[in-house]
């Protein structure tokens, strides 16, 4: 273990939380610096697919995932007006075989509540909103709007779409709107299940627009992601208050399904963003500073792979700084080389899957549906959202591919 290097993570999301567990893990000195003034994610669901479930574990939260998740039995194509079945890929029973862990559904604020459970309360500083990074040849400092400062080995930019360290770096490169806007919503399940929501996680794919469901908190709420196309710029923000009329309005004429399910959100607990993002970097890291997460490589959520990105980030860029010691510069090296080709491609298909779950021509709506079937008949066990390579990921074995990058080098 190396006790000499010292980290600074800039934001205690889920990535930075993460990073600071994997840290912790590998005995590696640590502080991380948060703006809020207290750990707390907004309520929402997030999907933790076996990519994710393999880190998690590996940070010692098998146990604890278990109390907390639900595990979806499949992943259900829907056609929004009729209900029809697109796909139907099984999970449950399946994805420890096929992909090595679990699928789970889990509520935000408990997967960041597991992530930050073991932090040192000595480690952590809160109300620090971070203006600026500097770096030098041999550390870097972060500065904070109350005049403080924090000198390590290394910072880590891990504070969001917006990322202060980002700019400090690149410049104040702003995100773009995507077109796309999104509701989100919790409903409180009294009965599970309900009769209208099966134990799966559900795509509605319609024109212009999508929605997906699934349960969490053990099947004690279901989670509503609703998203479709707009030319009016919308607010990214997380808590921009909608309603259930808005909610309902957008979705006239969907399945008596969904509309049962809007119906019973709570109009003071419904809100929308808009969706933004970046072109994948062409570079993460200067030899001291880095950046993971959606400081990084901000992607709409198509492939539900947000948080589960940010979570690889934190436990490879750990993995990195053991396995090559003081090395910061060769560590970020291999950082990046295990990193941002996974994140840009995650990236790049998370918009392609925009454009596929929201075709509106008839023809183009029979090609898609014809070739989900087509493939579920080959396999079974293929996600109809084509996302099986980013399950078979596994980031705990990253060490072995460092070893055979500095073999062949």
């Amino acid at each position: 273990m190396n006790h000499e290097l010292r980290v600074g993570i800039i934001g205690g999301g889920i990535g930075g939380a993460a990073l600071a567990r994997a840290l912790q893990q590998q005995g590696i000195d640590f502080h991380l610096f948060e703006r809020a003034p207290a750990f707390g994610e907004v309520g929402a669901g997030v999907q933790m697919t076996p990519n994710a479930v393999k880190v998690l574990k590996a940070l010692g939260l098998t146990e604890p995932l278990k109390q907390v998740g639900f595990l979806p039995e499949a992943m259900v194509g829907l056609n929004w007006e009729s209900g029809n079945e697109l796909f139907r890929t099984p999970l449950k029973s399946t994805c420890p075989e096929v992909y090595g862990a679990e699928f789970y559904h889990v509520h935000r604020a408990d997967l960041h509540s597991l992530l930050t459970s073991d932090i040192p309360a000595e480690k952590v500083t809160f109300n620090a909103q971070c203006t600026a990074v500097q770096h030098s040849p041999l550390s870097a400092t972060a500065f904070f709007a109350d005049g403080t400062s924090f000198e390590a080995d290394l910072i880590v930019g891990a504070d969001g779409i917006h990322s202060a360290v980002r700019s400090a770096l690149w410049g104040d490169e702003k995100p773009q709107f995507t077109g796309h806007m999104c509701w989100r919503a919790l409903v409180p399940v009294a009965e599970h299940p309900l009769p209208f929501v099966g134990p799966y996680a559900a795509f509605w794919m319609g024109p212009s627009a999508h929605v997906v469901t699934y349960y969490v908190k053990g099947g004690k709420a279901v989670n509503i992601v609703a998203v479709t196309e707009t030319a009016e710029w919308v607010k990214e923000s997380w808590t921009e208050a909608s309603s259930t009329d808005e909610l309902l309005n957008a979705y006239q004429g969907w399945h008596p399904d969904l509309i049962q399910l809007f119906e019973r959100t709570d109009p003071t607990q419904t809100f929308k963003w808009g969706l933004f993002d970046h072109d994948p970097m062409a570079q993460w890291s200067v030899p001291h500073v880095t950046l993971l997460g959606d400081a990084a490589h901000p992607m709409l959520p198509f492939l539900s792979q947000g948080a589960a990105m940010a979570i690889e980030d934190g436990y490879v860029l750990a993995q990195a700084l053991a396995h090559f010691g003081g090395d910061v510069p060769a560590a970020l090296a291999a950082y990046e080389a295990e990193r941002r080709p996974r994140t840009s491609q995650v990236q790049l298909q998370a918009r392609e899957r925009g454009r596929t779950y929201h075709l509106s021509s008839p023809e183009e709506l029979r090609q898609r549906d014809l070739a989900f079937q087509q493939e579920q008949a080959k396999n079974p066990n293929a996600v109809g959202i084509r996302a099986e390579w980013i399950y078979e990921y596994d980031a705990t074995r990253c060490r072995e591919r460092f070893d055979e990058t500095q073999a062949h080098a």
